[in-house]
């Protein structure tokens, strides 16, 4: 039975060869405990976890509000299957790699920088930036075959002459050229008239992606010859790169107490865990940010997507709160923390009454007031 989705639906996929290091992230991602063998394919199916999005703000509020309950938010993270040359083709676990990645809304891309005799590589030798290459041809490759198809598609209807069928084609030949010359579609430059037409061929390669160099225990801070290389074939993709090592992160997540965790993160040299830094850049990646409620009987934060309404940031709470929303009081992160009460920063005339147009704001502590 597949989990309930978490933030509306929104998912990161953990993608990459396999024994590159994907299932031990997700383990430490969402303790969730998913098989993580020395073969591969030890994935066969996604598995889905909701990973609590670590925010020191929450920790601030419900210090200054000393509510009964702090709720963190959460996004949804999956672990797909390992994928191989041929995966286009259907080789392999190919056709349901690519089927579980067109239903991922960001990309978590993982490649090993670590050597070791005892693991494996499908390829017999370690190389992220040939890694890369493998995973990115094949699905440049499916891209081709979708365009293609859709193309077809399009010159039928473009010979009735109507002018939208024929910008299709145009926009659909340029895509197509730009693929063929092994480019994925998140590089291809599309002004706002050809937005909709390029979001509507649904390109595996156009969805926005992270990537994480899992390395041995002594490159995590500095990396090492594999990240340097790596850095240097991605520097020209719009993409953040985040150095871990799976094999600390699995050691951290072995600790129950938070205390003993945080010393065993500091005796590695690193300022929290690894996982942090890869939960946050996923939040980045889906274009989420974090609003609060704050009261007596919880402080929660919740998610929303960048360019929210506050009717859209209350119906996250319930839909009844958007079907009948009036107005939201709002105060900023920071002259809450300033003030260090709802009532301190409302005589300090900081907490303003907003309506339907309000575009919400990352940290804003929101209020709502509606109407059933």
């Amino acid at each position: 039975m597949r989990p309930e989705i978490a933030i509306m639906g929104l998912q990161a996929g953990i993608v990459g060869l396999p024994n590159v290091g994907k299932s031990t992230l997700f383990n430490a991602l969402t303790n969730a405990k998913a098989l993580a063998a020395n073969y591969p394919f030890a994935t066969k199916d996604p598995n889905v976890g909701i990973i609590t999005v670590p925010d020191p703000r929450l920790d601030a509020l419900a210090k200054l509000v000393n509510p009964q309950k702090v709720i963190p938010t959460t996004v949804e993270i999956v672990d797909i299957a390992g994928l191989i040359k041929g995966a286009s083709k259907g080789e392999g676990l190919g056709n349901q790699f690519l089927a579980n990645i067109r239903e991922v809304d960001a990309i978590v891309h993982v490649v090993r920088c670590f050597e070791d005799d005892n693991v494996i590589h499908v390829d017999g030798s370690v190389d992220p930036v040939r890694d890369k290459e493998i995973i990115d041809t094949e699905l440049i490759l499916k891209d081709i075959e979708t365009v293609e198809k859709r193309l077809d598609k399009y010159k039928k209807q473009a010979k009735s002459g109507n002018k939208e069928d024929i910008k299709k084609v145009e926009i659909a030949e340029s895509v197509l050229a730009h693929l063929e010359d092994s480019k994925p579609a998140r590089s291809f430059e599309v002004d706002d008239l050809a937005l909709e037409i390029f979001t509507e061929l649904s390109l595996l390669t156009a969805k926005p992606i992270l990537y994480v160099c899992n390395v041995d225990e002594a490159s995590v801070l500095e990396g090492n010859d594999h990240t340097k290389a790596f850095a240097d074939a991605v520097k020209e993709e719009d993409a953040e790169l985040i150095l871990i090592s799976a094999g600390i992160e699995a050691d951290i997540i072995e600790l129950d107490d938070p205390e003993e965790r945080m010393e065993f993160v500091k005796e590695m040299g690193l300022e929290e865990p690894g996982v942090n830094r890869v939960i946050r850049a996923c939040y980045d990646l889906l274009k989420l940010i974090t609003y609060f409620t704050a009261g007596e009987k919880e402080v929660r934060a919740w998610t929303v997507r960048i360019g929210s309404k506050a009717p859209q940031a209350a119906g996250v709470i319930h839909t009844d709160f958007e079907k009948g929303f009036i107005r939201a009081e709002v105060i900023a992160y920071k002259d809450y923390i300033e003030f260090g009460s709802e009532a301190a920063v409302k005589d300090a005339g900081k907490l303003s009454v907003e309506g339907k147009e309000y575009v919400v704001n990352d940290g804003d502590v929101m209020h709502f007031r509606f109407n059933v």
